[in-house]
């Protein structure tokens, strides 16, 4: 027991300073520097030298136990900032995934939903220009590489603000929400209904590949909000907000690949024990053969929601 104590304590530790310790002692670090050096001296590393110096010489530091509750206080203020980030980046995740209800968000929808029809309505236009000119005999359509390249342009452009037409205010929310509609679309169920009675039934591969993607996500909005840090600690030292773009720049990148990654997971495990779990809760026999069926999928619905 002695040695699974042990190394479980060392996995704890290594977690600790990975996740808390080190990105809280990294921001202190520039607090301390920008707040010693500020925007007219933003650059002067003698002062920031001297001001080491004249720290290390206080007749305090050299007192062992002085010292250890330094080390500790800075311990503890690394970890509170980072349990700070956490809690900012739970709020930044819910915030990206939020419905439109108040004006803001309605306001960025409406404005979403314009870019969207705009980009859409280039691409019908391509396509419907790509048919005209590459027509041909017995009603065979060649459309030429520069169309179909041009095409593939204006698809990816369009996607970059929704899958689909706008419902959210963010492109996190209508990316999760194109997911449950293609769900919806497909078999008929609701998948707020459906997830967790599904997520019951999930083998430990899909469940680890789920939770790992659902992990990135949060780790993408907690980078986020230690670019909230950084940009306040800009103004008191401006340079700050060069690690606020950069920490902003890779959140939003990774987090819009780790919930593509998400939504795709989720859709899969849809499409993969669905069936499985309409077999489970008596909708069907395990015997019947082909796909679930969208009637089959109303029931999950109505039988999921407790609708009499």
């Amino acid at each position: 027991m002695n040695p699974l104590l042990a190394t479980l304590g060392d996995k704890l530790t290594e977690r600790w300073l990975n996740l808390l310790v080190l990105p809280g002692a990294l921001f202190l670090a520039a607090t301390a520097v920008g707040t010693t050096l500020g925007h007219r001296h933003w650059h002067d590393i003698d002062r920031l030298r001297t001001t080491l110096d004249d720290l290390a010489a206080l007749p305090a530091l050299d007192r062992t136990g002085t010292a250890a509750l330094l080390v500790a206080l800075v311990l503890l203020t690394a970890t509170a900032a980072s349990l700070a980030a956490q809690f900012l980046g739970s709020v930044i995740e819910r915030y990206w995934l939020r419905f439109g209800r108040d004006p803001l968000s309605r306001a960025l929808t409406a404005r979403r939903t314009r870019k969207w029809q705009e980009r859409d309505a280039k691409l019908g236009e391509a396509v419907g220009h790509a048919h005209q000119t590459g027509a041909g005999p017995n009603g065979a359509v060649m459309i030429p590489s520069s169309s179909l390249a041009r095409i593939q342009a204006l698809t990816e452009a369009r996607d970059r603000v929704a899958l689909r037409e706008p419902a959210r205010p963010t492109w996190y929310g209508d990316r999760m929400q194109a997911t449950a509609d293609r769900v919806e679309a497909a078999y008929g169920v609701d998948l707020a209904a459906l997830w967790p009675r599904l997520w019951l039934i999930l083998p430990e591969p899909a469940v680890r590949q789920i939770q790992s993607a659902h992990d990135s996500f949060g780790a993408a909005a907690r980078l986020a909000a230690w670019a909230v840090g950084y940009a306040l600690l800009a103004c008191w030292w401006w340079p700050a907000v060069l690690a606020a773009l950069g920490c902003a720049a890779v959140a939003r990148s990774h987090a819009r690949t780790a919930l593509d990654a998400l939504a795709g997971l989720i859709e899969a495990a849809v499409d993969v024990h669905g069936r499985e779990l309409a077999t489970r809760v008596g909708l069907i026999s395990p015997e019947a053969p082909g796909r679930l069926a969208h009637d089959t999928g109303d029931g999950m619905s109505a039988v999921f929601r407790k609708a009499e």
